[in-house]
């Protein structure tokens, strides 16, 4: 079974190139964990058989603002939690590219995140599509051919949250209490409130033990909260795990 979901199946080749007619795409990758662009790119970036050219990285929002706009990719990665304001910043400042008739630039969403704010944040942003990092890099392929084409492609449970979204009349309510919260902050306050150890959670997000010590006290601080348990409460209530 496909971990990613959309107009159309996974063609069921084992060799991406061939499976996309041996097209190629040019691609962008933007992620702030520099060992995660390297592990992606040696999992994706061999041409030849993948057919997916990487032109270019970059690890924050005016870096990937500065190689998109020089590189004029087809596709860009795009993880979700960047230093610079995140990777809905890149996509309202790339809008005018993405909205180029000849040569348009597409986003795809690749982030650790499985949050529902953050999916439509990023697909109301412009993003074509968004899949999760526990993706096969077989499937990552697929999508970014299929992004290509203009498809949307979403991991499958990720998908249900556009549909309610854009079905619903209303806009969602501004939560004053998470929008003091950064958004390495909120990953954080979601990995504690699903009871992810500290060393777990340092592990997961490329981060060390005393980061994630800090962000759990600018948490408590910020949403007045005495423990962690306290903690899981409030992001329960507001189904955030």
């Amino acid at each position: 079974m496909s971990d990613v979901a959309g107009a159309n199946e996974p063609t069921g080749t084992n060799d991406p190139a061939e499976g996309a007619g041996g097209r190629r795409v040019r691609v962008v990758l933007v992620d702030d964990h520099r060992m995660f662009r390297t592990g992606v790119q040696a999992e994706i970036g061999r041409t030849e058989q993948t057919g997916v050219e990487v032109v270019g990285e970059a690890a924050d929002v005016d870096q990937a603002v500065s190689v998109i706009t020089a590189t004029r990719p087809e596709v860009v990665l795009l993880d979700v939690h960047l230093p610079g304001g995140g990777g809905v910043e890149v996509l309202r400042r790339c809008a005018s590219l993405m909205g180029d008739a000849e040569q348009p630039v597409r986003f795809l969403a690749l982030s650790v995140s499985d949050a529902a704010e953050d999916v439509i944040g990023v697909i109301r942003g412009g993003a074509r599509g968004y899949v999760t990092k526990t993706i096969t890099g077989t499937d990552l392929v697929d999508s970014i051919f299929r992004v290509q084409d203009g498809d949307a492609v979403f991991s499958p449970r990720l998908a249900g949250f556009v549909l309610d979204a854009f079905a619903s009349t209303d806009a969602p309510p501004v939560d004053e209490d998470l929008d003091r919260l950064t958004q390495r902050e909120r990953e954080v306050l979601r990995l504690i409130a699903r009871g992810y150890a500290y060393k777990e959670i340092a592990k997961q997000l490329f981060i060390s033990v005393k980061t994630v010590e800090s962000h759990v006290s600018a948490v408590l601080r910020k949403l007045q909260l005495s423990n962690r348990h306290e903690l899981t409460r409030w992001a329960t209530a507001r189904r955030l795990v």
